[in-house]
């Protein structure tokens, strides 16, 4: 309420005016204004005149000032939130390094090798621009014109004469292959423009026309229909150690709307970890007891990782009786209907081999990380792969929730274990053999998305050092294939060369390389169009097929700048057999997406009497309450190295470019260099426990 003097003077000074009631209100506080007429008292001495006049207009002068002063307040209190923000940031990076744990930690059997030798480029690039930015403030505070080449003669003395002689030498030897490398980065970054625009092109055209695979016939209603309405069906649920999510993917799996006759779950199970082994086995038993034909199937050794689990099961004797196989990691929820809206497109279409449903996610709001992950896989799914589908028919298989033709995988020569992308190599090889890929845009499956920078990290690099290895493997094969001239052209130069190796390697050159090194050999120029409006332009491209992300648009081109250097590593150690090019992580589960799907599935359990197989939702909670279980299953934050060294490398070359001017390139390369140095402290995302 307000203070009782305000009152006070108000009535001293006529009580006519504007009354204005003030709200204190912690830590801001709120105007409210209360109009009134502004009539002079019948006993004023004023008479009604001037008199009156000049004390309502004193009397409003202070009541604005008064306003003015409580919206500096409000001003102030937000600078203090923001103030207690930017203090928050700064704990939890004291306790990163604090801690002492960073990335340079290897994994069992992890070569750090290539990460160590990276790492230490970077490093050697940080000190060089940290003596470089010395060398240039020096020269600044002598008052040399750093751009005019007539002064280099005219200065004296030991340092002027060194400073000279770099001059020179940037001059003459650094600028012109700085330049010609600068201008090849900027033609590969046209030439990927023009393709994600092209893809863009050819989504609007879809929408435009609703283009859209249609079957020749739906899958019957009546159960009882006959197989040929109801084809035999194999599913495949490949998992390690996923003891977060193993219950309700099972769930949905086993709820499928199938015939249970005409189909067979096999649970692959290659956890190493002895108790998730049998949780999983008894989740399967429980299944069995309702009449599920599920088998559960577990690898001692685990070879191949998921080709190796994959190929064991497919080597089953009882294969030979199913006709199509479904693949379901172990985070992936399928509607009911899933099987009657994929298995259909088969049918009077011989050439058909792979029917592939695009995924969803129940945690794509959960943070910053899945937000942004969120629209690079919107993206994906939604232009490359129905675009490519569309009308090339062939896409890279997504490893999940794609329906194959067994005859399709038996003639591309079956699963292999060559690479750490299975699912692209089988792809690969099955479009080489002629067979068309279809893809459902509007059929999803749930599934969750990282939630921690390490688990995002880790996937990418497997995600980009795969391919690489399999472009190095099958190059040969798609020159001798019998395909056509130009889908062997959009199998190298697009799906392999620009997609995958050119992206990243401009990404990380032009934003993470050249831009800081122009700023130092100025001579170099990068224009403002390649920093600023073509990367804008291509972000709002990629952000339309997710429009409730275009707040974060922002974040999001700085972000896949950052996530560049961990994509071009990938893609070096894959391109050349490097470091931890082989190198397979599962990708940590935070179980997130099971706990409504849980209750859901007990209730539907529930209105069936299926008390035996629904999920004991209190043993869950007894589980997730132990401490001793927590405490073993705890990750901790770390330090990126190559992150952190960047964001400084970055930071310091905006520094450097306030001595020349460079207008557009200090701003990219100050909230460049910060958003490196946020995920270098790891403060982007949420560990998982």
């Amino acid at each position: 309420m307000a203070p009782s003097w305000w009152g006070r003077d108000a009535r001293a000074n006529g009580g006519g005016g504007t009354p204005v009631v003030v709200k204190m209100e912690n830590p801001n506080w709120s105007i409210s204004e209360v109009s009134a007429s502004e009539v002079s008292a019948p006993d004023s001495p004023a008479g009604g005149g001037g008199g009156g006049g000049k004390a309502g207009r004193g009397k409003n002068a202070r009541q604005i000032t008064w306003v003015l002063l409580l919206k500096a307040h409000r001003a102030a209190g937000r600078l203090t939130g923001a103030a207690s923000a930017a203090l928050a940031v700064a704990a939890a990076a004291r306790r990163r390094v604090a801690a002492g744990r960073t990335d340079s930690d290897a994994a069992p059997g992890e070569n750090t090798a290539l990460r160590t030798r990276f790492y230490g480029c970077i490093r050697v690039f940080l000190v060089l621009s940290l003596l470089l930015l010395a060398v240039e403030v020096a020269a600044h505070l002598q008052g040399w014109h750093l751009d005019v080449e007539e002064g280099l003669l005219a200065v004296d003395g030991l340092f002027a004469a060194a400073y000279a002689g770099w001059m020179r030498a940037r001059l003459d030897y650094l600028a012109p292959p700085l330049q010609f490398l600068t201008n090849a980065c900027v033609v590969l970054f046209l030439i990927q423009s023009v393709d994600r625009l092209v893809l863009c092109l050819g989504c609007f055209w879809i929408k435009l026309k609703g283009i859209k695979p249609v079957p020749l016939a739906a899958a019957k209603e009546d159960v009882e229909a006959g197989a040929e309405d109801f084809p035999m069906v194999l599913v495949q649920m490949p998992m390690c150690n996923e003891r977060e999510v193993y219950q309700q993917s099972i769930g949905a799996v086993c709820s499928l709307d199938w015939p249970r006759s005409n189909f067979l779950v096999q649970v692959l199970d290659d956890s190493d970890d002895a108790t998730t082994s049998a949780l999983i086995k008894e989740e399967v038993e429980k299944w069995q007891r309702e009449g599920v034909r599920i088998v559960y199937r577990h690898r001692v050794i685990r070879d191949g990782y998921k080709a190796g689990n994959l190929k064991s099961a497919m080597n089953c004797s009882y294969v030979k009786d199913y006709e199509f196989v479904v693949i379901f990691d172990a985070d992936f929820q399928p509607q009911p209907d899933f099987l009657k809206r994929t298995v259909p497109h088969f049918k009077g279409k011989d050439d058909v081999g792979l029917v592939q449903a695009r995924w969803s996610f129940v945690n794509k709001d959960e943070n910053l990380l899945t937000r942004l992950q969120n629209v690079n896989l919107c993206f994906h799914f939604e232009v490359e792969q129905q675009v490519n589908g569309a009308f090339i028919n062939f896409f890279g298989f997504n490893g999940t929730a794609g329906v194959w033709r067994i005859k399709a995988l038996e003639d591309s020569g079956g699963w292999m274990e060559r690479t750490t992308v299975e699912d692209m190599d089988i792809a690969v090889r099955a479009h080489l053999k002629g067979w068309k890929f279809v893809f459902l845009n509007d059929v999803e499956c749930q599934c969750e998305l990282p939630e921690s920078y390490e688990a995002y990290r880790k996937q990418q690099h497997r995600w980009h050092s795969g391919p690489m290895q399999l472009f190095r493997l099958c190059f040969v094969d798609i020159i001798k294939s019998k395909i056509g001239f130009w889908k062997k052209f959009n199998l190298i130069f697009l799906f392999f060369l620009l997609r995958k190796l050119i992206l990243p390697f401009y990404s990380f050159t032009l934003f993470c390389v050249i831009l800081p090194m122009t700023m130092f050999v100025p001579e170099a120029e990068l224009p403002a169009w390649v920093v600023c409006y073509i990367p804008a332009t291509m972000s709002i491209l990629n952000i339309l097929p997710a429009p409730k992300s275009f707040p974060f648009i922002v974040p999001y081109l700085l972000f896949e700048n950052t996530m560049s250097v961990t994509k071009f590593n990938a893609m070096i150690s894959g391109l050349f057999q490097l470091g931890s090019a082989y190198e397979w992580v599962v990708t940590k589960k935070s179980g997130r997406s099971s706990e409504g799907d849980l209750v859901a599935l007990v209730e539907k359990h529930s209105k069936q009497h299926r008390v035996g197989s629904a999920p004991n939702l209190d043993a869950l909670t007894k589980e997730e309450s132990n401490p001793k279980k927590d405490s073993k299953k705890k990750k901790h934050n770390r330090i990126y190295r190559k992150e952190l060294a960047l964001s400084f490398l970055l930071l310091t070359a905006a520094a450097r470019s306030l001595l020349s001017a460079q207008g557009i390139h200090f701003y990219f390369l100050l909230f460049q260099g910060v958003s490196f140095l946020v995920v270098g402290l790891d403060l982007i995302g949420e560990q998982v426990e």
